[in-house]
């Protein structure tokens, strides 16, 4: 029996609080889990869509719900390259794959293997050394080295073990990019924890059941103790993982993100990172799984946190932290010099022995500052740190942000590479009708774009061949429309504009202006700048009071046509598809990230108010013209959110020309080419 006595449990129940206010709570917890977890599937949909076999997963801290504000945790993105056949046993061999067979011997590290080269046309070994990714063994055996990622790091990231680092953006996630292949059963060395089952423990047969269901994967990077690194694959139970993380209780998640703060505060300095979060990660599985339920609860968190500290001094006293499900697989082999471990274990002794009081220092989210104010240490507080309710606003924001981003940026990518939208369409809509629960929300986000262009498409075609928009066009785009986005229904203006019908227009454009009068509304970009929109306090309260559904209708993403939409657009946005020159083309285009020059591309706000001016020119509505152009100028002269400035300066800029003010359209044009020197349709204008 554990014995609580009063001063532990009310620094117990302090802690409890501090760490409910900085959100981690079953409320931010399990809204991290569904938003990542809808990422992670509209990602896998944007694949399929594309025709590729690869599949995503979000595994780690953020799709936990096990991080906070101040952690910074990055995103953890698992590339699964299904194509490739990863198998144990020959009779798994596929014909026309590019077939792996998985070594574990006395020669390669426990939790981690070798991959063997196997013939395309018949299930035999590989003889051949084909190219530098591939050697000889002292055996003869032909292996995969694991320097896959050694010339594919984009510029600004950074190689970390086996995974390619992003930076942070402000309000947008770091991530981490992860190359797997996928095993097509699990590695023998996991079965046994899968296999071995002990009476009322933890985790229970079903859980284990549920985790075996999952896929297990390899990943390119060797162990810091094989002899052999270069041919070492580490075996990854990443999804099994995950599924025990979901399984463990609100007590047991605050002591893991004790846990890292500690790490981050006290153990890991001077740039170090020997103790990694995946330590922390398997330390409190092994504490969850070896101490009696009834344990983790608010009360006893202090007593919880001091047993996975004195658990963690013990693993690395002995220089041994066993892979929860591969316990064979030695997570601190190799990873301290002995004068980082006599430090670290001074350190965790005199955490134990302060108790709760250790924790004072931590300056993370101001856990310490905020613990002494709930202890009444601190006789007066001057600056009080933020409150709960602007933490989950400012989390919640994030995570809305961030899905809406990538959302845009995954339908965007289908865009692209798609050569019949219709046939997308298609399988949007089978895959919505066999998938789960989590694949009928990821293609209800996704497939209204889809509609909206399809029928913008139509539509233009329609214009082309006779001045009108078909009935079939008007009946796609207002399938997509139902989703409300500010953009389509800016296109939705565009179109009838483009056919002449200028009242459809104005009461269009009206009943835009309803949305950009609310203060809640902020616009997005998907195409290419990762800087974060600045938020209003209205946006903020907003995210917190609702849905990553609803919150949709208060995010303006900027207007996208293709090049087969071009008679929806008005003449002067039509330039910016032709941005650029040959010399533009050859040398100063990336065909992977600059792929939405080709498109016509603006603003939400600024478009709008382009088409207030051009509609009430038409209806002889000089004073609203005048206001819709005075009301540009301030919103390119004053708005910080802008992503595509450039082009709202090149539509100014011919808006000034009909004007008949060349020297203010001239200035546009010079401005615009000051933000972006070259594809640029300024330089035609100028």
């Amino acid at each position: 029996m554990y014995h609580i006595n009063d001063y532990s449990h009310n620094i117990s129940m302090r802690l409890s609080e501090v760490l409910d206010d900085i959100g981690v709570n079953e409320t931010m917890v399990m809204k991290r889990r569904k938003i990542f977890m809808l990422m992670e599937t509209m990602h896998t949909i944007q694949y399929s869509l594309n025709d590729r076999n690869d599949t995503i997963f979000y595994p780690g801290s953020q799709s936990e719900g096990s991080t906070t504000l101040g952690l910074q945790s990055d995103v953890d993105m698992l590339f699964c390259f299904n194509d490739v056949n990863v198998i144990q046993d020959w009779a798994d061999w596929k014909q026309g794959k590019l077939n792996l067979l998985m070594i574990q011997d006395n020669n390669t590290t426990p939790g981690y293997c070798s991959l063997q080269q196997l013939e395309f046309d018949v299930p035999i070994p590989a003889t051949d050394v084909r190219d530098k990714y591939h050697i000889k063994d002292i055996n003869g055996r032909v292996l995969l080295t694991n320097d896959l990622l050694e010339n594919g790091i984009p510029e600004g990231n950074q190689q970390h073990g086996p995974s390619i680092a992003s930076q942070a953006e402000d309000g947008f996630y770091a991530r981490d990019y992860v190359p797997a292949l996928t095993c097509v059963s699990w590695p023998r060395s996991a079965l046994n924890w899968l296999q071995h089952q002990e009476s009322d423990s933890w985790p229970t047969q079903e859980i284990k059941q549920y985790a075996i269901s999952s896929s297990c994967f390899v990943v390119p990077v060797g162990s810091k103790v094989s002899m052999n690194p270069q041919i070492e694959w580490r075996i990854s139970t990443t999804l099994a993982e995950r599924c025990l993380m979901f399984n463990l209780n609100i007590t047991q998640l605050r002591c893991y993100v004790l846990m890292k703060m500690i790490v981050k505060s006290y153990l890991n300095l001077n740039g170090e990172n020997n103790l990694s979060s995946f330590m922390c990660k398997s330390v409190i599985l092994h504490c969850v799984k070896n101490i009696e339920s009834k344990m983790w609860k608010e009360c006893n968190l202090i007593q919880c946190l001091t047993i996975c500290l004195l658990q963690l001094y013990n693993c690395l006293q002995k220089e041994e932290c066993p892979h929860f499900i591969i316990k064979e697989n030695n997570l601190m082999a190799g990873q301290f010099t002995a004068d980082e471990k006599y430090n670290i274990l001074q350190t965790i002794n005199l955490l134990v022995q302060r108790g709760g009081l250790g924790l004072l220092g931590i300056k993370i989210d101001d856990v310490g500052q905020r613990l002494k104010i709930k202890l009444n240490i601190i006789p007066q507080v001057i600056h009080y740190p933020p409150s709960k309710l602007d933490i989950s606003k400012y989390v919640s924001a994030g995570l809305y942000l961030n899905f809406s981003k990538s959302k845009t940026e995954f339908v965007t990518h289908i865009l692209n590479n798609t050569e019949s939208l219709s046939i997308c369409i298609q399988r949007l809509m089978k895959y919505n009708k066999e998938g789960n629960k989590l694949d009928q929300s990821a293609c209800r986000f996704l497939a209204p774009r889809f509609l909206t262009t399809l029928g913008s498409m139509l539509a233009s075609s329609s214009i082309g061949q006779y001045g009108s928009i078909s009935h079939q066009a008007l009946t796609w785009f207002s399938t997509g429309l139902k989703s409300n986005d500010v953009a389509d229904r800016l296109k939705l203006a565009s179109m009838f504009y483009c056919t002449g019908d200028f009242g459809r227009t104005e009461i269009t454009l009206r009943n835009i202006a309803q949305e950009f009068n609310n203060d809640v509304i902020v616009p997005l970009c998907g195409c290419y700048d990762n800087r974060p929109p600045k938020l209003n306090p209205d946006f903020l309260e907003t995210c917190n009071d609702q849905n990553e559904s609803s919150i949709q209708h208060y995010i303006a993403h900027c207007v996208q046509f293709l090049q087969s939409e071009i008679n929806c657009v008005p003449p002067e946005l039509q330039f910016e598809m032709f941005r650029s020159t040959q010399d533009d083309l050859l040398h100063h285009r990336n065909d992977e990230e600059d792929y939405w020059m080709n498109w016509a591309v603006v603003d939400s706000l600024p478009f709008f108010h382009v088409l207030q001016y051009k509609v009430y020119s038409r209806l002889q509505k000089h004073q609203d013209q005048q206001q819709a152009l005075h009301d540009l100028i301030w919103i390119i002269d004053t708005n910080k959110n802008l992503r595509h400035k450039e082009t709202d300066l090149n539509l100014l800029g011919q808006l000034m020309e009909q004007a008949n003010r060349p020297q203010d359209a001239l200035q546009c044009y010079m401005m615009s080419l000051q933000i972006r020197s070259r594809n640029n349709a300024a330089r035609f204008h100028v």
